[in-house]
């Protein structure tokens, strides 16, 4: 079945990324079920991960199926940019604008409110 085949795919995909994570790393799971945050919210998290030593934080965006569940539950935090679904081109573009706000934001520069 389809939904089967796409199960498996999703599955194989958690694998092969988990493999890929830096150990003691945070990883962050793009979903669109996951908890939405305000770019300033979201550089405070950023922050309290750069504060407590994490070495890395590693942001996952699912391919045409989406994440695997099991893959996003184990996810230290499950980001949602919207509860509609994105080309995960244009999530990468949104991501790499988030994470440069952030930085703006802890650097407190005034972009982010522009």
């Amino acid at each position: 079945s389809r939904a089967g085949a796409a199960a498996a795919r999703k599955a194989e995909e958690a694998r092969a990324l988990a493999a890929q994570l830096p150990a003691a790393g945070v990883l962050v799971a793009l979903d669109e079920r996951g908890k939405a945050l305000g770019s300033e919210a979201f550089a405070r998290q950023l922050a309290a991960w750069r504060d407590a030593g994490r070495p890395a934080v590693s942001f996952a965006i699912g391919g045409a199926d989406g994440l695997d569940p099991a893959f996003v539950a184990s996810a230290e935090l499950a980001l949602s940019f919207s509860p509609l679904t994105w080309p995960h081109q244009l999530v990468r573009i949104m991501l790499a604008e988030q994470l440069y706000r952030a930085t703006t934001i802890l650097s407190g520069h005034p972009y982010h409110r522009e």
